[in-house]
């Protein structure tokens, strides 16, 4: 399989930080190797925020940042155009945008990319616009990198009583995802 790269976009208080962790414990229940870690910059609420998570059959031994995604998430499109939010992702990787606009829209290049409206099913489902943890789901039905059983388990161990309706969005969105494919 070799190293895979995530890096998620998001803004202070959106949860990107704990999505990368979540990812990183999947990945890890399914039996692979994971690194997960934050980079700042005005470390604000609403400032934009990068989190990345590793997976691997073997061994990471990397400690650098993230600067060549094969993925990357973007939880808030309001970053695109602020910052460049395919910078370093390969023609062959894949892109996932929060959106209702289509990536052409979005003006994402360079990769294949998805857009879901994750925050209409976060709305329809939590009553908030938390989008971080149902991100996840597009990602695992995308990608394949982990299973929807090992996130939904480490959503459950790292969300407490918010993971229920965590998992219903999770679930939603990964079966959106599987439509698209």
């Amino acid at each position: 399989m070799g190293l895979k790269e995530v890096r998620i976009h998001g803004r202070g208080g959106q949860g990107a930080v704990t999505s990368a962790q979540i990812l990183a414990i999947a990945a890890s229940k399914d039996g692979k190797f994971t690194q997960s870690f934050p980079t700042f910059g005005v470390e604000r609420s609403g400032a934009p925020v990068e989190a990345y998570t590793r997976i691997s059959e073997e061994f990471i031994n990397r400690r650098q940042q993230v600067y060549n995604p094969g993925y990357v998430i973007v939880l808030d499109t309001s970053l695109i155009g602020v910052i460049d939010v395919t910078k370093g992702i390969s023609e062959d990787g894949l892109i996932i945008a929060n959106s209702t606009k289509t990536p052409e829209e979005l003006g994402l290049k360079g990769a294949k990319a998805y857009s879901i409206d994750i925050t209409k099913i976060a709305l329809d489902i939590m009553g908030k616009p938390f989008v971080n943890i149902a991100a996840l789901g597009a990602f695992a039905s995308l990608t394949g990198e982990t299973s929807i059983d090992s996130l939904k388990k480490a959503v459950e161990e790292r969300m407490g009583k918010l993971a229920e309706l965590n998992n219903k969005a999770l679930d939603k969105v990964f079966a959106l995802a599987e439509d698209l494919k």
